[in-house]
Protein backbone atom coordinates (compact mmCIF):
# COMPACT_ATOMS: atom_id res chain seq x y z
CA UNK A 1 0.00 0.00 0.00
CA UNK A 2 1.17 3.40 -1.19
CA UNK A 3 0.33 6.97 0.72
CA UNK A 4 0.96 10.49 0.21
CA UNK A 5 0.81 13.00 2.42
CA UNK A 6 -0.24 16.78 1.76
CA UNK A 7 -0.04 19.41 4.14
CA UNK A 8 -1.41 22.51 4.24
CA UNK A 9 -0.53 25.78 6.65
CA UNK A 10 1.75 26.49 9.45
CA UNK A 11 4.42 25.06 11.30
CA UNK A 12 2.35 23.36 13.73
CA UNK A 13 0.90 21.42 10.52
CA UNK A 14 4.05 20.49 9.23
CA UNK A 15 5.40 18.70 12.22
CA UNK A 16 1.79 17.25 12.83
CA UNK A 17 2.54 15.79 8.82
CA UNK A 18 6.47 14.89 10.14
CA UNK A 19 4.42 12.72 12.81
CA UNK A 20 1.78 10.92 10.25
CA UNK A 21 4.71 10.13 7.94
CA UNK A 22 6.22 7.70 10.45
CA UNK A 23 3.04 6.63 11.30
CA UNK A 24 2.13 5.28 7.95
CA UNK A 25 5.33 3.99 6.88
CA UNK A 26 6.20 2.03 10.22
CA UNK A 27 2.92 0.55 9.72
CA UNK A 28 4.32 -0.80 6.55
CA UNK A 29 3.11 1.59 3.97
CA UNK A 30 5.33 2.72 1.10
CA UNK A 31 5.68 6.92 0.65
CA UNK A 32 5.38 7.79 -2.64
CA UNK A 33 5.91 11.55 -4.26
CA UNK A 34 2.94 12.08 -6.67
CA UNK A 35 -0.19 11.43 -5.09
CA UNK A 36 -1.58 10.16 -8.31
CA UNK A 37 0.73 6.83 -7.23
CA UNK A 38 -0.79 6.34 -4.03
CA UNK A 39 -3.47 3.90 -2.83
CA UNK A 40 -4.54 6.37 -0.09
CA UNK A 41 -3.64 10.16 0.69
CA UNK A 42 -3.92 12.27 4.04
CA UNK A 43 -4.54 15.77 3.68
CA UNK A 44 -3.54 17.49 6.62
CA UNK A 45 -5.48 20.16 6.41
CA UNK A 46 -5.94 24.25 7.27
CA UNK A 47 -9.08 26.41 7.90
CA UNK A 48 -6.92 29.80 9.28
CA UNK A 49 -7.58 31.13 5.85
CA UNK A 50 -11.15 31.28 3.65
CA UNK A 51 -8.19 30.26 0.43
CA UNK A 52 -6.15 27.74 2.68
CA UNK A 53 -9.86 25.93 2.56
CA UNK A 54 -10.92 26.28 -0.87
CA UNK A 55 -7.13 24.85 -1.59
CA UNK A 56 -8.36 21.35 0.53
CA UNK A 57 -11.66 21.27 -1.31
CA UNK A 58 -9.81 21.26 -4.07
CA UNK A 59 -7.34 18.95 -3.52
CA UNK A 60 -10.42 16.28 -2.78
CA UNK A 61 -12.52 17.64 -5.70
CA UNK A 62 -9.60 16.87 -7.78
CA UNK A 63 -8.87 13.01 -6.23
CA UNK A 64 -12.10 12.27 -6.80
CA UNK A 65 -12.51 13.58 -10.07
CA UNK A 66 -9.39 11.32 -10.95
CA UNK A 67 -10.92 8.32 -9.54
CA UNK A 68 -13.86 9.16 -11.76
CA UNK A 69 -11.87 8.82 -14.62
CA UNK A 70 -8.86 6.47 -14.32
CA UNK A 71 -9.25 3.04 -14.41
CA UNK A 72 -6.94 0.65 -13.33
CA UNK A 73 -5.61 -2.62 -14.68
CA UNK A 74 -5.62 -5.20 -11.66
CA UNK A 75 -5.56 -8.20 -13.56
CA UNK A 76 -10.06 -8.41 -13.14
CA UNK A 77 -12.52 -7.80 -15.32
CA UNK A 78 -14.57 -4.47 -14.56
CA UNK A 79 -12.73 -3.57 -11.27
CA UNK A 80 -11.36 -0.14 -10.23
CA UNK A 81 -9.34 1.51 -7.56
CA UNK A 82 -10.08 4.36 -6.61
CA UNK A 83 -7.65 6.49 -4.20
CA UNK A 84 -8.42 6.41 -0.77
CA UNK A 85 -9.17 9.88 1.15
CA UNK A 86 -7.99 10.56 4.85
CA UNK A 87 -8.44 14.42 6.02
CA UNK A 88 -6.76 14.95 9.02
CA UNK A 89 -6.05 18.62 10.68
CA UNK A 90 -7.90 21.81 11.64
CA UNK A 91 -10.92 21.02 9.48
CA UNK A 92 -11.18 17.54 10.69
CA UNK A 93 -10.49 19.02 14.28
CA UNK A 94 -13.42 21.54 14.11
CA UNK A 95 -15.79 18.96 12.90
CA UNK A 96 -14.72 17.13 15.89
CA UNK A 97 -14.84 19.41 18.20
CA UNK A 98 -18.31 20.75 16.77
CA UNK A 99 -21.63 20.96 19.01
CA UNK A 100 -23.72 17.44 17.83
CA UNK A 101 -20.87 16.78 15.40
CA UNK A 102 -23.09 19.39 13.14
CA UNK A 103 -20.01 20.03 10.68
CA UNK A 104 -18.84 16.41 10.57
CA UNK A 105 -22.09 15.63 9.26
CA UNK A 106 -21.54 18.53 6.83
CA UNK A 107 -18.85 17.38 5.48
CA UNK A 108 -19.78 13.70 4.59
CA UNK A 109 -22.34 14.95 2.85
CA UNK A 110 -20.45 17.63 0.74
CA UNK A 111 -17.87 15.14 0.13
CA UNK A 112 -19.37 11.74 0.30
CA UNK A 113 -15.71 10.48 -1.32
CA UNK A 114 -13.70 11.36 2.10
CA UNK A 115 -13.31 7.66 3.81
CA UNK A 116 -12.55 9.58 7.45
CA UNK A 117 -12.19 12.98 8.79
CA UNK A 118 -9.55 12.07 11.50
CA UNK A 119 -8.71 14.19 14.38
CA UNK A 120 -4.75 14.88 14.33
CA UNK A 121 -4.91 13.47 17.59
CA UNK A 122 -5.55 9.72 16.68
CA UNK A 123 -1.87 9.82 15.52
CA UNK A 124 -0.10 10.06 19.01
CA UNK A 125 2.29 12.93 20.26
CA UNK A 126 4.37 10.25 21.16
CA UNK A 127 5.25 9.28 18.09
CA UNK A 128 8.78 10.03 16.63
CA UNK A 129 8.46 12.41 13.60
CA UNK A 130 10.26 11.59 10.31
CA UNK A 131 11.75 14.90 9.17
CA UNK A 132 12.12 15.73 5.25
CA UNK A 133 14.37 18.97 6.63
CA UNK A 134 17.61 18.24 7.13
CA UNK A 135 18.61 21.53 8.12
CA UNK A 136 15.99 22.17 10.83
CA UNK A 137 14.06 20.19 13.27
CA UNK A 138 10.57 21.30 14.59
CA UNK A 139 9.93 20.87 18.07
CA UNK A 140 6.17 21.37 19.16
CA UNK A 141 5.79 22.71 22.65
CA UNK A 142 2.34 23.48 22.61
CA UNK A 143 -0.79 22.02 21.03
CA UNK A 144 -4.66 24.54 20.57
CA UNK A 145 -5.00 28.13 22.01
CA UNK A 146 -7.04 29.67 24.53
CA UNK A 147 -6.60 33.46 23.63
CA UNK A 148 -9.94 33.50 21.32
CA UNK A 149 -9.05 36.06 18.97
CA UNK A 150 -12.50 36.92 17.20
CA UNK A 151 -11.30 36.57 14.02
CA UNK A 152 -9.53 33.10 14.72
CA UNK A 153 -10.59 29.28 14.22
CA UNK A 154 -7.88 27.54 16.33
CA UNK A 155 -9.04 27.46 19.75
CA UNK A 156 -12.31 25.61 17.93
CA UNK A 157 -10.19 23.43 15.83
CA UNK A 158 -7.74 22.71 17.89
CA UNK A 159 -8.99 23.53 21.27
CA UNK A 160 -7.88 24.83 24.47
CA UNK A 161 -3.92 25.48 25.15
CA UNK A 162 -2.20 22.47 26.19
CA UNK A 163 1.88 22.22 26.85
CA UNK A 164 4.12 19.21 26.02
CA UNK A 165 6.05 18.27 29.29
CA UNK A 166 9.34 20.14 29.55
CA UNK A 167 11.34 16.60 30.15
CA UNK A 168 9.84 15.49 26.85
CA UNK A 169 11.01 18.58 24.94
CA UNK A 170 14.08 18.44 26.08
CA UNK A 171 14.41 14.48 25.39
CA UNK A 172 13.55 15.43 21.56
CA UNK A 173 15.58 18.07 21.77
CA UNK A 174 18.64 15.83 22.73
CA UNK A 175 17.58 13.44 19.93
CA UNK A 176 17.46 15.91 17.19
CA UNK A 177 21.12 16.94 18.29
CA UNK A 178 22.33 13.39 18.45
CA UNK A 179 20.83 13.01 14.93
CA UNK A 180 23.25 16.23 14.16
CA UNK A 181 20.93 18.84 13.61
CA UNK A 182 22.18 22.33 15.02
CA UNK A 183 18.93 24.38 14.43
CA UNK A 184 15.93 23.81 16.28
CA UNK A 185 12.34 26.09 16.05
CA UNK A 186 10.36 26.19 18.90
CA UNK A 187 6.79 26.08 18.18
CA UNK A 188 2.92 26.38 19.09
CA UNK A 189 0.10 28.37 18.62
CA UNK A 190 1.41 30.48 21.25
CA UNK A 191 4.71 29.47 22.63
CA UNK A 192 5.25 31.93 25.38
CA UNK A 193 2.57 30.78 27.44
CA UNK A 194 4.01 27.63 27.37
CA UNK A 195 3.12 26.12 30.57
CA UNK A 196 0.44 28.45 31.90
CA UNK A 197 -1.76 25.18 32.19
CA UNK A 198 0.69 23.57 34.08
CA UNK A 199 -0.55 26.47 37.02
CA UNK A 200 -1.97 25.61 40.08
CA UNK A 201 -2.97 28.97 41.08
CA UNK A 202 -4.60 31.41 38.98
CA UNK A 203 -4.45 35.28 39.18
CA UNK A 204 -7.29 37.07 37.25
CA UNK A 205 -6.36 39.62 39.60
CA UNK A 206 -3.49 40.80 37.32
CA UNK A 207 -3.57 43.27 34.33
CA UNK A 208 -1.26 43.98 31.90
CA UNK A 209 1.86 45.46 33.41
CA UNK A 210 1.63 44.68 36.68
CA UNK A 211 3.98 41.14 35.90
CA UNK A 212 5.21 40.81 32.89
CA UNK A 213 6.14 37.49 34.01
CA UNK A 214 2.47 36.01 33.96
CA UNK A 215 0.17 35.67 30.60
CA UNK A 216 -3.44 35.56 29.76
CA UNK A 217 -5.35 32.53 28.89
CA UNK A 218 -8.83 33.39 28.36
CA UNK A 219 -9.76 36.13 31.10
CA UNK A 220 -7.36 34.86 33.75
CA UNK A 221 -3.49 35.42 34.01
CA UNK A 222 -0.66 32.64 35.00
CA UNK A 223 2.48 32.22 35.26
CA UNK A 224 4.50 31.29 32.15
CA UNK A 225 7.19 29.11 31.97
CA UNK A 226 8.52 29.22 28.71
CA UNK A 227 11.55 31.81 29.42
CA UNK A 228 12.71 28.71 31.74
CA UNK A 229 12.18 25.90 28.62
CA UNK A 230 13.96 28.37 26.49
CA UNK A 231 17.17 28.96 28.79
CA UNK A 232 17.09 24.89 29.03
CA UNK A 233 17.26 24.32 25.24
CA UNK A 234 19.77 27.65 24.82
CA UNK A 235 22.42 25.75 27.33
CA UNK A 236 22.67 22.99 24.38
CA UNK A 237 24.91 22.49 22.03
CA UNK A 238 23.11 24.31 19.17
CA UNK A 239 23.53 26.92 16.32
CA UNK A 240 20.46 28.63 16.46
CA UNK A 241 16.83 28.58 18.07
CA UNK A 242 14.17 30.23 17.45
CA UNK A 243 10.39 30.32 17.96
CA UNK A 244 6.92 30.74 16.65
CA UNK A 245 4.84 32.34 17.30
CA UNK A 246 4.66 34.65 20.38
CA UNK A 247 1.53 36.97 21.17
CA UNK A 248 2.90 40.82 22.48
CA UNK A 249 1.43 40.35 25.82
CA UNK A 250 2.93 37.34 27.21
CA UNK A 251 6.16 38.95 26.09
CA UNK A 252 7.63 39.16 29.28
CA UNK A 253 10.65 40.68 30.67
CA UNK A 254 12.26 37.12 31.90
CA UNK A 255 11.82 36.37 28.17
CA UNK A 256 13.56 39.12 26.61
CA UNK A 257 16.26 38.50 29.48
CA UNK A 258 16.71 35.23 28.34
CA UNK A 259 16.49 35.88 24.32
CA UNK A 260 19.53 38.65 25.48
CA UNK A 261 21.91 36.15 27.45
CA UNK A 262 22.04 33.56 24.85
CA UNK A 263 23.34 34.42 21.50
CA UNK A 264 22.33 31.67 19.70
CA UNK A 265 19.19 32.54 20.01
CA UNK A 266 17.43 33.85 17.06
CA UNK A 267 17.55 37.83 16.92
CA UNK A 268 14.90 37.41 14.26
CA UNK A 269 11.69 37.67 16.86
CA UNK A 270 8.09 37.10 14.90
CA UNK A 271 5.85 39.30 16.79
CA UNK A 272 2.49 39.61 15.09
CA UNK A 273 0.64 42.78 15.85
CA UNK A 274 -2.33 42.18 13.03
CA UNK A 275 -3.44 45.64 13.31
CA UNK A 276 -2.20 49.72 14.42
CA UNK A 277 -5.89 51.22 15.21
CA UNK A 278 -6.56 50.60 18.83
CA UNK A 279 -10.71 50.23 17.88
CA UNK A 280 -9.98 47.39 15.72
CA UNK A 281 -7.75 45.51 17.96
CA UNK A 282 -10.24 45.81 20.38
CA UNK A 283 -12.53 44.07 17.84
CA UNK A 284 -10.15 41.64 17.45
CA UNK A 285 -9.80 40.95 21.29
CA UNK A 286 -5.87 41.15 20.61
CA UNK A 287 -5.61 42.86 24.10
CA UNK A 288 -2.97 45.49 23.60
CA UNK A 289 -3.00 48.84 21.94
CA UNK A 290 -0.89 50.59 19.30
CA UNK A 291 1.22 52.39 22.35
CA UNK A 292 1.89 49.06 24.35
CA UNK A 293 2.87 46.97 21.42
CA UNK A 294 5.15 49.77 20.29
CA UNK A 295 6.91 50.09 23.68
CA UNK A 296 7.24 46.40 23.74
CA UNK A 297 9.43 46.12 20.80
CA UNK A 298 11.12 49.14 21.63
CA UNK A 299 12.23 47.43 25.20
CA UNK A 300 13.44 44.77 23.20
CA UNK A 301 15.59 46.79 21.06
CA UNK A 302 17.26 48.31 23.92
CA UNK A 303 17.76 44.80 25.78
CA UNK A 304 18.99 43.17 22.61
CA UNK A 305 19.93 45.79 20.03
CA UNK A 306 20.98 43.47 17.29
CA UNK A 307 16.98 42.37 16.84
CA UNK A 308 15.04 42.70 14.06
CA UNK A 309 11.41 41.85 13.47
CA UNK A 310 8.40 39.88 11.64
CA UNK A 311 4.94 39.88 11.76
CA UNK A 312 1.47 38.75 10.95
CA UNK A 313 -0.66 41.44 9.42
CA UNK A 314 -4.18 41.28 8.98
CA UNK A 315 -5.94 43.79 6.10
CA UNK A 316 -9.46 44.73 6.00
CA UNK A 317 -10.87 43.38 9.36
CA UNK A 318 -14.27 44.88 9.72
CA UNK A 319 -14.59 48.64 10.57
CA UNK A 320 -10.63 49.23 9.24
CA UNK A 321 -11.50 52.72 7.40
CA UNK A 322 -8.55 54.34 5.81
CA UNK A 323 -7.56 56.14 9.04
CA UNK A 324 -7.30 52.50 10.77
CA UNK A 325 -5.34 51.29 8.17
CA UNK A 326 -3.08 54.52 8.15
CA UNK A 327 -2.20 53.49 11.60
CA UNK A 328 -1.27 50.30 10.79
CA UNK A 329 1.26 51.56 8.20
CA UNK A 330 2.35 53.93 10.86
CA UNK A 331 3.35 51.36 12.67
CA UNK A 332 5.11 49.51 10.39
CA UNK A 333 7.32 52.55 9.69
CA UNK A 334 8.45 52.82 13.57
CA UNK A 335 9.40 49.07 13.78
CA UNK A 336 11.25 48.46 10.62
CA UNK A 337 9.44 44.96 10.13
CA UNK A 338 12.22 42.97 8.27
CA UNK A 339 9.20 40.35 6.45
CA UNK A 340 5.49 40.52 7.00
CA UNK A 341 2.87 38.30 6.48
CA UNK A 342 -0.12 40.07 5.32
CA UNK A 343 -3.46 38.33 5.41
CA UNK A 344 -6.47 39.49 3.64
CA UNK A 345 -9.17 39.28 5.92
CA UNK A 346 -12.37 36.35 5.41
CA UNK A 347 -14.38 35.37 7.75
CA UNK A 348 -14.35 31.93 9.21
CA UNK A 349 -17.75 30.61 9.82
CA UNK A 350 -17.89 29.94 13.62
CA UNK A 351 -15.93 32.41 15.01
CA UNK A 352 -16.78 35.20 16.84
CA UNK A 353 -15.85 38.64 14.40
CA UNK A 354 -17.90 36.11 11.87
CA UNK A 355 -21.27 36.04 14.01
CA UNK A 356 -20.92 40.15 14.81
CA UNK A 357 -19.04 41.69 12.39
CA UNK A 358 -20.01 42.47 8.95
CA UNK A 359 -17.19 41.72 6.61
CA UNK A 360 -17.55 45.75 4.97
CA UNK A 361 -14.44 46.07 3.13
CA UNK A 362 -14.45 45.65 -0.43
CA UNK A 363 -11.56 43.12 -1.75
CA UNK A 364 -10.59 45.38 -4.37
CA UNK A 365 -9.31 47.58 -1.30
CA UNK A 366 -8.37 44.97 0.60
CA UNK A 367 -5.97 44.07 -2.70
CA UNK A 368 -4.60 47.54 -2.70
CA UNK A 369 -3.91 48.19 1.20
CA UNK A 370 -2.21 44.75 0.83
CA UNK A 371 0.26 46.11 -2.19
CA UNK A 372 1.11 49.05 0.03
CA UNK A 373 2.23 47.04 2.89
CA UNK A 374 3.87 44.07 0.80
CA UNK A 375 6.05 47.34 -1.11
CA UNK A 376 6.77 49.21 2.27
CA UNK A 377 7.93 46.16 4.34
CA UNK A 378 8.40 43.16 1.70
CA UNK A 379 10.10 45.41 -1.25
CA UNK A 380 7.90 43.72 -3.61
Amino acid sequence: MKFFVKNFGCAQNTADSERIRFYYLNNGYEEVKNWREADLVIINSCIVRESAENRVYGLINEIDKYNRSKIYDLGFKNKTKKIKIIVTGCLAGLADKSKNKVKLKQLKRDFPTVSEFMPIEKISYDIKPLRKNKDLALIPISFGCSNMCSYCIVPFARGQEKSRKMEDILKEIDEVINQEYKNVMLIGQNVNSYGADFTISPNPSLTRGEDFGYVRMGKKRFKSMFHVLLEEVAKKNLEKISFVSSNPWDFSDELIGIIAKYKNIDRLIHLPFQAGDDEILKRMNRGYTFDEYLELVNKIKIKIPEVRFSTDIIIGFPGEDEKAFQKTVDLCKKVGFEIAYLNKYSPRKGTISAKIYKDDIPMKEKKRRWEILNKLINNY
